[in-house]
């Protein structure tokens, strides 16, 4: 499967087209993709020569090294010997990212959850949501569901998060520190506590806020800092910590310059059948032209999110894409859990707070068809959306996401013409693998059922009426099966 990566070669101190600034990447380590021809004894060897100390491997990412730089020996020159040694598929600088920051112009409210529930307060638009207390109808939990949040840590000892936080079987920890490597991912930013109170902070527990799943298990995966950096390493090692613990959901808020060892570790977790949650950014930039990744990533289990305001228009901050972002989802002025203490809460505003809207629905949807492919769950959430003018062009589906749609899709029910004289024959349309029932009355009182099925992968299955025309008035009416 590594056989076809993309080998890029260096040239001066440029990689990937990108010049390389001691401020943009770690100067104490590069990571190395092996060819998979590269014995172990030839790498170890030319390690050797260069006095290189191996840090990490992760052999589900096509053996892939992070190596500590030498005494004396730069980034750029180290790079260059391991492109030449013609023993790599590639070798790059730790590049440093940032967790997605509050715009500068940010409003701080008092803790209305206007995304679940816009009613118009506080000058917002009626409906302008998620349609969150209608999904709650059908689903609220999803507690067999693990969502990894790599971000800056979680604050597990929250009063709204305590109870729905993972607990790691073998050491009983919540999660991976990739920056101390240990099993303590601690928030000493609050970044992260905030997306894990949207996505699944507990709910009816009589405290502070809900997340958009009442139940769910919370993986504190640690990869940024409290000043909100990261690197490329600690990204890495904490996607193959949640691909190797059973997360079925990852939200990504925040973004890198593209690197192959990125991009070969997403590839890994999509081939684990895990769905990325990624925010799109907060620049007011096409990232079509400028792309960020993991946004940015043309994979099918990458779900791209700009944020939308209380009023259904784009975030006047928020990066947009037609090609590369799939979906929007509420993202201004968001309350929620925040790592001060165990009760404190906060308001912040950007994508990196509409991606965990999306990924709590997906945790949600999870649960509610557990025998799906994560390309049938993402294609259920994106087929739900809410078309909405200010989104048209500027994300693949341009609308925001609808809860309610994605887990009850609305009943339709339509008359096929027939052809010359022929049995009546009707159309359900519910969305795909959805039980219905067809139901007749001759009086629009009492309601009879008649048919039952299940729809097929394209939403749909027909009816035909096989009694006598004579029998009629009948009416006809399609309900979901209890």
């Amino acid at each position: 499967m590594w056989a076809n990566l993309v080998l890029l070669l260096l040239s001066g101190t440029s990689v990937l087209g990108v010049e390389l600034s001691p401020a943009a990447y770690r100067a104490d380590r590069i990571l190395i993709q092996p060819k998979p021809a590269a014995g172990p004894a030839a790498l170890a060897d030319f390690h050797a020569a260069q006095k290189i100390e191996v840090l990490q491997t992760f052999e589900w990412i096509g053996r892939l090294q992070v190596l500590r730089v030498p005494e004396g020996e730069t980034v750029p020159g180290l790079i260059a010997k391991y492109q030449w040694s013609a023993l790599v598929e590639f070798a790059e600088p730790d590049f440093t990212g940032r967790a997605f920051a509050t715009p500068n112009d940010p409003k701080f409210v008092d803790g209305t959850l206007w995304g679940l529930n816009n009613t118009g307060q506080n000058g917002g638009t009626v409906d302008a949501d998620i349609d969150a207390p209608e999904a709650w109808d059908v689903l609220t939990s999803a507690s067999n569901i693990v969502v990894a949040v790599l971000d800056t840590g979680v604050r597990s000892s929250h009063e709204d998060l305590a109870a729905n936080m993972w607990v790691n079987p073998n050491d009983g920890s919540h999660g991976t520190n990739a920056l101390a490597g240990n099993n303590d991912p601690s928030d000493d930013s609050g970044h992260g506590t905030l997306i894990a109170g949207i996505l699944g902070a507990v709910g009816n527990n009589g405290k502070g806020v809900t997340g958009v799943a009442w139940q769910v298990q919370i993986m504190a995966c640690k990869c940024f800092n409290n000043f909100g950096v990261g690197n490329i390493s600690s990204a890495v090692a904490c996607l193959d910590y949640a691909r190797a613990n059973g997360a079925r959901i990852i939200n990504a808020s925040w973004g890198f310059t593209n690197s192959l060892a990125l991009s070969n570790a997403f590839y890994s977790v999509r081939n684990a059948g895990i769905i990325v949650v990624a925010a799109a950014g907060n620049a007011s930039t096409n990232i079509d032209v400028n792309p960020t990744y993991p946004a940015s990533y043309d994979l099918d289990n990458v779900v791209s999110v700009a944020y939308t305001t209380r009023n259904d228009t784009l975030g006047p901050d928020s990066n947009y894409g037609p090609t590369n972002v799939d979906l929007a989802a509420p993202g201004e002025q968001i309350y929620s859990t925040f790592g001060a203490t165990d009760s404190f809460y906060f308001s912040n505003t950007g994508s990196s707070f509409a991606a965990p809207y999306v990924a709590g629905a997906f945790a949600l949807m999870l649960a509610k068809y557990p025998t799906e492919t994560y390309q049938q769950i993402i294609a259920r959430v994106l087929n739900a959306t809410d078309p909405l003018p200010a989104l048209t062009g500027k994300c693949v589906t341009g609308g925001r996401l609808n809860l309610r749609k994605a887990l009850s899709p609305p009943i339709s029910l339509t008359a096929i013409p027939a052809a010359g004289v022929g049995p009546f024959q009707l159309r359900v349309s519910a969305g795909p693998n959805r039980t219905c029932v067809i139901e007749f009355s001759a009086d629009l009182t009492a309601w009879s059922p008649v048919f039952t099925n299940t729809t097929s992968v394209s939403g749909t299955f027909d009816f035909t009426d096989d009694q006598p025309a004579n029998s009629r008035p009948r009416f006809f009416r399609a309900v979901s099966a209890p």
